[in-house]
Protein backbone atom coordinates (compact mmCIF):
# COMPACT_ATOMS: atom_id res chain seq x y z
CA UNK A 1 0.00 0.00 0.00
CA UNK A 2 1.82 3.31 1.17
CA UNK A 3 5.45 3.60 1.70
CA UNK A 4 6.62 3.55 5.36
CA UNK A 5 9.77 5.29 6.08
CA UNK A 6 9.89 6.26 10.18
CA UNK A 7 10.77 9.44 9.87
CA UNK A 8 14.29 8.38 8.23
CA UNK A 9 13.24 10.00 4.59
CA UNK A 10 12.51 13.22 6.18
CA UNK A 11 15.46 14.06 7.95
CA UNK A 12 17.35 13.03 5.30
CA UNK A 13 15.71 15.47 3.17
CA UNK A 14 16.35 17.95 5.90
CA UNK A 15 19.99 16.61 5.61
CA UNK A 16 19.84 17.13 1.65
CA UNK A 17 18.83 20.73 1.57
CA UNK A 18 21.45 21.77 4.49
CA UNK A 19 24.01 20.21 2.59
CA UNK A 20 22.83 21.69 -0.68
CA UNK A 21 22.25 25.15 0.79
CA UNK A 22 26.33 24.92 2.39
CA UNK A 23 27.05 23.56 -1.35
CA UNK A 24 25.54 27.05 -2.97
CA UNK A 25 26.83 29.19 -0.53
CA UNK A 26 30.30 27.82 -0.72
CA UNK A 27 30.52 28.09 -4.39
CA UNK A 28 29.41 31.73 -4.59
CA UNK A 29 31.68 32.94 -1.53
CA UNK A 30 34.78 30.78 -3.28
CA UNK A 31 33.64 33.08 -6.93
CA UNK A 32 33.09 30.30 -8.64
CA UNK A 33 29.87 31.39 -9.52
CA UNK A 34 30.67 34.89 -10.03
CA UNK A 35 33.40 33.54 -12.56
CA UNK A 36 30.33 31.87 -14.04
CA UNK A 37 28.23 35.21 -14.54
CA UNK A 38 31.69 36.36 -15.65
CA UNK A 39 31.66 33.73 -18.43
CA UNK A 40 28.48 34.23 -19.48
CA UNK A 41 28.99 38.54 -19.48
CA UNK A 42 26.04 39.62 -17.28
CA UNK A 43 28.27 42.41 -15.10
CA UNK A 44 26.29 44.38 -12.66
CA UNK A 45 23.18 41.76 -12.42
CA UNK A 46 25.98 39.21 -12.18
CA UNK A 47 27.37 39.97 -9.10
CA UNK A 48 23.49 41.19 -7.49
CA UNK A 49 22.96 37.00 -8.45
CA UNK A 50 25.75 36.15 -6.73
CA UNK A 51 25.07 37.82 -3.49
CA UNK A 52 20.95 36.48 -3.93
CA UNK A 53 22.54 32.72 -4.33
CA UNK A 54 25.14 33.09 -1.49
CA UNK A 55 21.99 34.69 0.84
CA UNK A 56 19.88 31.73 -0.25
CA UNK A 57 22.34 28.97 -0.09
CA UNK A 58 23.09 30.45 3.82
CA UNK A 59 19.13 31.09 4.64
CA UNK A 60 19.15 27.26 3.68
CA UNK A 61 22.19 26.34 5.47
CA UNK A 62 20.75 28.08 8.86
CA UNK A 63 17.20 26.92 8.65
CA UNK A 64 17.88 23.28 7.43
CA UNK A 65 20.97 23.40 9.92
CA UNK A 66 18.21 24.30 12.85
CA UNK A 67 16.28 21.47 11.84
CA UNK A 68 18.99 19.20 11.97
CA UNK A 69 19.77 20.26 15.02
CA UNK A 70 16.51 19.84 16.23
CA UNK A 71 15.75 16.45 15.28
CA UNK A 72 19.30 15.25 16.87
CA UNK A 73 18.65 16.99 19.90
CA UNK A 74 14.96 15.35 20.50
CA UNK A 75 16.81 12.12 19.44
CA UNK A 76 19.32 12.32 21.99
CA UNK A 77 17.35 13.62 25.49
Amino acid sequence: MGHHCNGHCHIFGIFLGFFTGFIWMLLAVLGYISDFFGLIDLGNLGHFFTILIAVIGFLAFFVFGLYVFKRAWSCCR
